[in-house]
C-alpha cells in the first residue's frame, strides 16, 4: 500500500491511498477555501442512557448534485474545485466538511441535561475515482486496498486519546438516504463506544469469559455445520445470512478465525474478505439486475488501548427492501419497543442469494 498525506485549502486534512507509488506532485482540493466552521456537541438521553449528537450546520451539507458537479470526482476545472485533485490513486479519505463529531468542538451550551462538546472525528472515504463504480465492480486487489486503508484509519484515528471507537460504513442508495451517488462511506471515530458496538461487545465479552472462545467465532462454526445460509467461504473469510438476521436479505462477513481490528488481519484473511466482499455485492446487484441499496457497517474493538481477546471483526449489510418492490420500514416495533420483527425466514433469502451465479475469481497479486 502506497499513501500520500496533502493539507487543503481550508484546512481539512486529505490522504491518498493506491496499489502503485503516487507522485508527490499532487495538489490538494477544496469546493471552498473557507475554514470549517464547526462545533458539535453532544447532549444526553436520560431515559436511554445514551449521548446525542447535534450539528445545525450539517443542513447545509450537499444535497443531490448533477453529475456534472459531483464533488467527490477530481478536479476537472480549477475554478471548480471538487473534494480531490488529479492524479493516479485508487482511493482517498479525508475530514467531512459537515462534521457530526470534530476534534476541536468546544464549549457545549448549558442545557437541562449533561452535555458535552462532540470531540470525535468524521472522514469521507471515496472508494474509487470512477463514479459509475461500485463495491461489486472494483477489482479483488482494490477492495483489498480498501480494507487495509480501513485497519491504516482505525489506527491512525485511535492515536487520539479522545478516541474510543472507529467504525467505517457505506450507505449506498437513495432508499438509506444517499445525497452523493459517486461510490464512498465515511468512517465515525467516537469519545466513547457507541450503544450498538457497546451491547455487542458486552455479549462477546460475556461469552468468552465463560467459554475461553470467541462469540462470533463459535457461532461462524455453527453456521458451517448447519450449511444452510452460507453465501461464501474459503480458508479464511465466510459470508453468511445469520439465523438470527433482522433484515430480509442481511449479510455478514467475517474471518473465520477471530481478529480484534482491522490491524490484526493477516494478507490472505484480507485477501479472503475482499473476495467476500465482492461476492456479497454482486449477489446483491444481481439478485434484481440492478444496484442494490444497503448500510454495510464494520464492528471491530475500542481503540482504548486494552486487549480484546472477546472481539471479532466483521460487517453487517442492512438492506431496506423485503421484496423486490417493497421496503422494509422500521416502524412501532423496531423503532419504538427495540424488537425487529422479519416477515421472511433467513433461509429463504439465504436461498435467493445462493441462486445468484457470480464469479469473482482473479490471480492473488504477488
Amino acid at each position: 500500500m502506497y499513501s500520500h498525506k496533502l493539507l487543503k485549502p481550508d484546512g481539512r486534512k486529505l490522504k491518498l491511498y493506491s496499489r502503485y507509488p503516487i507522485t508527490s506532485q499532487l495538489e490538494a482540493t477544496s469546493p471552498s477555501n473557507e475554514s470549517v466552521q464547526a462545533n458539535p456537541h453532544l447532549r444526553w438521553h436520560p431515559l436511554r442512557g445514551e449521548w446525542v449528537a447535534y450539528a445545525s450546520h450539517r443542513q447545509g451539507r450537499t444535497f443531490m448534485p448533477p453529475p456534472e458537479y459531483n464533488p467527490l470526482a477530481p478536479t476537472t476545472n480549477p475554478e471548480f474545485p471538487t473534494e480531490l485533485p488529479q492524479g493516479k490513486y485508487d482511493v482517498a479519505v479525508f475530514d467531512n466538511r459537515f462534521p457530526s463529531m470534530s476534534p476541536t468542538a468546544n464549549n457545549p451550551p448549558d442545557t437541562i441535561v449533561e452535555t458535552l462538546p462532540a470531540n470525535g472525528a468524521c472522514e469521507v472515504v471515496v472508494f474509487t475515482q470512477d463514479a459509475s463504480a461500485s463495491l461489486s465492480s472494483l477489482e479483488l486487489d482494490h477492495l483489498d486496498l480498501l480494507l487495509e486503508v480501513w485497519g491504516d484509519r482505525t489506527r491512525e484515528l485511535g492515536l487520539n486519546p479522545q478516541i474510543q471507537y472507529v467504525l467505517p460504513f457505506e450507505n449506498k442508495g437513495v432508499e438509506v438516504g444517499v445525497t452523493l451517488h459517486h461510490p464512498h462511506g465515511q468512517i465515525y471515530a467516537y469519545p466513547f463506544i457507541p450503544p450498538v458496538p457497546a451491547r455487542m461487545l458486552a455479549m462477546q465479552q460475556e461469552y468468552y469469559q465463560e467459554h475461553q472462545r470467541g462469540l462470533l467465532q463459535d457461532s461462524i462454526q455453527q453456521e458451517i455445520a448447519d450449511n444452510q445460509r452460507i453465501i461464501y467461504q474459503d480458508d479464511y473469510a465466510i459470508a453468511f445470512v445469520p439465523v438470527c438476521a433482522r433484515y430480509p436479505y442481511e449479510v455478514w462477513i467475517a474471518p473465520k478465525e477471530p481478529v480484534s481490528t482491522f490491524m490484526d488481519l493477516t494478507p490472505e484473511q484480507r485477501w479472503g474478505l475482499a473476495k467476500a466482499l465482492k461476492t456479497v455485492t454482486l449477489k446483491y446487484d444481481g439478485l434484481w439486475n440492478r444496484p442494490f441499496p444497503y448500510l454495510m457497517a464494520w464492528f471491530q474493538a475500542p481503540t482504548d488501548g486494552l486487549a480484546h481477546p472477546e472481539a471479532h471483526l466483521h460487517a453487517e449489510f442492512f438492506p431496506p427492501y423485503r421484496t423486490s418492490e417493497r421496503l422494509k420500514y422500521l416502524a412501532g416495533t423496531e423503532l419504538a419497543a427495540g424488537m425487529f420483527a422479519n416477515d421472511a425466514l433467513p433461509e429463504e433469502k439465504a436461498k435467493e442469494l445462493q441462486a445468484v451465479v457470480v464469479n469473482i475469481e482473479e490471480p492473488i497479486p504477488v
